[in-house]
């Protein structure tokens, strides 16, 4: 299950000198990646075709005539590649370098033969815009050398898609910043999505030993979660060894990550046709009704989804209302009842949206229930107000009690932010010691991690297999500790209600309606969050009135909100340095720059 990634960096770097001996010149250095992330994959998918070559041409050759559709033969084992994709070009691309003169028209010829599946990732790279300038720079033939490098060490058999995955996004990542774009949005650390697959799949791995089970990724990036978590629970050697199937399913809405992960499900012997392009929100690619048994994701967050909104054709003005049963769910108000509200989180963040979108695709609980782990930052905890939709989201899930766990993970952790991030555990089959309760866990600590020897990009910490371990012994054991809290789902609840004092005239006295009820001041009126576990009634007479003694909530207009304060619950108090040791510091400081400064003047 562990990946080398020390063993990888020198392809990595050669394939990364490529620009610098080819390219330079040629194309800006923004599109570079356009070049050599397509290449890779090509040559990639060249050495695993090579084998059966022969044998496809002689197929192709025979049968050419006869028959419309020679998919089924020309990826059969006994006549074709035995795989997914083909090739009915004469060329390879090292057969490409042996005609130099006419290197191009044969290298538009060998893209031509490709089988369709294998079109659409050339097309989502959007590869052949880059033809015309390989011809007339000249640098065809350089290019395609430099790829058939033994260096250059692609071939499937040698390289893992897990591998692969890992190469393309540290590939990514240099290019973004060596262009200053923004950091990429698909990156997790290979030990992250161990972590997840072991909380996803451990719990219930008695369960899956045999049938057929379902995994999805909404936003699948280089399919990373995906491929990684099957290895996991089918690996013959691990701690699961499933003989169960399972069929992966992803979608990704970012060209060059889609034409990535379908090419290494190719190359995995995976459906393709199970990876869709096109926005999960707003596009989704799979029949309304397909669920799935399992789902990980790393979804965009700090992003805007505001294309999503507007092709979802929502309604105008401020108010966002989607007519998409994903989004509209029923969550109690203050009354206790039941109502159908429209959910969305504002436009500028859509994580909780990919939260809401996998939550309608959990299998119900008779046919075994769902399992969903994703990556969320800090504000999926507590960003919005009483009645906004995040808090909304949060009440549904809290409501519905599908929340297992939520995980701090170290800052540093990631390629591409140094942030705070957590990992959401969900469930609609829950064990019963969790039934009504939500467990916190604080792995932010040293305890959790090590600082790697040389940071990559971001990413200056890494969790062990040792650590991995200790994370998921605290979930497994699920007790309250230092590192570990258990909290009832009401405890995330709160009732935001209006606090009124009376307006008074310019003598002092309390203006009153017709009634003679105190009118309300708008200039002093306030808000105070309830908790849900406490009674309205005595927390006001607690915590108001003995400081404005002639104030009034107003019990009809209260709004319900629910956030998850993670760090409150793990808040250690730091007592402040004493003054000795500040001034000790200040003063061994001037000795410092008074010895700076005779040597300056000196």
């Amino acid at each position: 299950m562990s990946l080398n990634t020390q063993n990888l960096q020198p392809i990595i770097n050669f394939i990364w000198t490529v620009a610098d001996d080819v390219l330079i010149n040629k194309f800006l250095e923004n599109q570079y990646q356009d070049v050599i992330l397509p290449m890779t994959v090509l040559r990639r998918l060249d050495l695993a075709l090579e084998p059966t070559k022969e044998k496809v041409l002689k197929t192709h050759e025979e049968f050419k005539s006869k028959i419309d559709n020679l998919y089924g033969l020309l990826t059969s084992e006994q006549h074709g590649t035995g795989l997914a994709f083909y090739n009915t070009s004469q060329f390879t691309m090292k057969k490409l370098l042996a005609d130099p003169k006419n290197i191009d028209t044969n290298f538009l010829d060998y893209l031509n033969g490709f089988s369709e599946n294998v079109q659409d990732i050339i097309t989502k790279f959007k590869f052949r815009n880059q033809l015309e300038t390989f011809e007339t720079t000249g640098i065809t033939f350089s290019l395609i050398e430099k790829f058939c490098n033994p260096k250059v060490e692609l071939s499937p058999d040698k390289i893992s898609p897990m591998a692969m995955g890992y190469m393309f996004e540290d590939l990514i990542r240099r290019f973004n910043e060596k262009t200053n774009a923004a950091a990429g949005r698909h990156f997790t650390p290979r030990e992250i999505i161990e972590l997840m697959t072991h909380l996803v799949y451990l719990p219930v791995k008695d369960k899956i030993q045999k049938g057929t089970f379902l995994v999805y990724d909404p936003c699948a990036g280089s399919g990373a979660m995906l491929t990684q978590s099957k290895s996991f629970a089918t690996n013959p050697e691990g701690e699961i060894k499933s003989s169960a199937t399972f069929h992966l399913y992803g979608q990704e809405n970012t060209g060059e990550m889609y034409a990535v992960c379908k090419s290494d499900m190719l190359l995995k012997g995976e459906d393709p046709d199970k990876i869709k392009f096109g926005s999960t929100l707003s596009e989704y690619g799979f029949d309304p009704d397909l669920k799935f048994n399992f789902m990980l994701t790393n979804p965009p967050y700090g992003t805007t989804w505001k294309q999503d909104i507007d092709n979802l054709n929502v309604g105008s003005g401020k108010k966002v209302s989607i007519i998409d049963k994903r989004f509209n769910l029923p969550i109690k108000n203050f009354k206790g009842e039941l109502e159908e509200t429209c959910l969305t989180s504002r436009s500028s963040d859509g994580q909780l949206m990919f939260m809401l979108h996998m939550l309608s695709k959990m299998k119900d609980p008779k046919d075994g229930g769902s399992r969903i782990a994703s990556v969320q930052n800090g504000s999926a905890l507590f960003t919005g107000d009483a009645g906004s939709g995040e808090s909304g989201i949060r009440q549904y899930i809290l409501e519905n009690d599908l929340l297992e766990c939520i995980i701090q993970l170290p800052n540093d952790i990631f390629y591409n932010t140094g942030i705070a991030t957590y990992i959401w555990v969900l469930s609609n089959v829950k064990e019963e010691k969790r039934r009504g309760k939500v467990q916190l866990i604080n792995a932010s600590s040293d305890l959790y991690f090590k600082k790697m020897h040389k940071p990559i990009g971001d990413k200056s910490n890494e969790l062990t297999p040792e650590h991995i371990e200790s994370i998921q012994k605290l979930y497994f054991e699920f007790k309250e500790n230092e590192y570990s809290k258990i909290f009832s789902n009401e405890e995330f609840g709160y009732y935001q209600v209006i606090i009124h004092q009376p307006e008074k005239d310019t003598t002092g006295k309390i203006v009153t309606d017709s009634k003679g009820n105190p009118k309300s001041d708008n200039a002093l009126k306030d808000y105070e969050n309830v908790p849900m576990t406490e009674n309205i009634d005595e927390y006001f007479k607690r915590e108001v009135l003995p400081f404005v003694p002639d104030a009034w909530y107003d019990d009809k207009k209260m709004k319900v909100g629910f956030e998850i304060p993670f760090n409150k619950h793990f808040y250690q108090h730091r007592s402040l340095r004493s003054m000795e040791e500040i001034a000790a510091d200040i003063l061994k400081l001037e000795q410092e720059t008074d010895g700076l400064l005779h040597e300056i003047i000196e």
